[in-house]
């Protein structure tokens, strides 16, 4: 597959991202909660050279991958027209597999 030209975020996506953002500044302050956020979309913005390195996850929706970041939150995405849209982002172990 040829590079990716645009990285999306679909809005349930979104959700869980201000989510976990919400849930860390409560925990560990605003300032870690945006860095670890920031953090996130530079990751998935990283996959724009080498969109495959995800695991393929057909089993649970046809074309969906999934990534981990630092051990503890899990990306879905998928590939498709040069564009990779993340679908959902769970975090801390939270079942995300009847979510996509």
């Amino acid at each position: 597959m040829s590079e990716i030209r645009a990285v999306r975020w679909s809005a349930k996506a979104e959700e869980d991202l201000f989510e976990l953002y919400l849930c860390l500044a409560a925990e560990a302050g605003a300032e870690f909660a945006f860095d670890y956020t920031s953090s996130i979309r530079a990751h998935m913005e990283s996959f724009r050279t080498f969109p495959e390195r995800g695991t393929p996850r057909d089993d649970l929706s046809p074309g969906l991958r999934s990534t981990v970041y630092r051990r503890r939150t899990v990306l879905a995405y998928r590939l498709a027209d040069g564009e990779l849209e993340v679908v959902r982002l769970h975090h801390a172990g939270r079942d995300w597999t009847g979510d996509v």
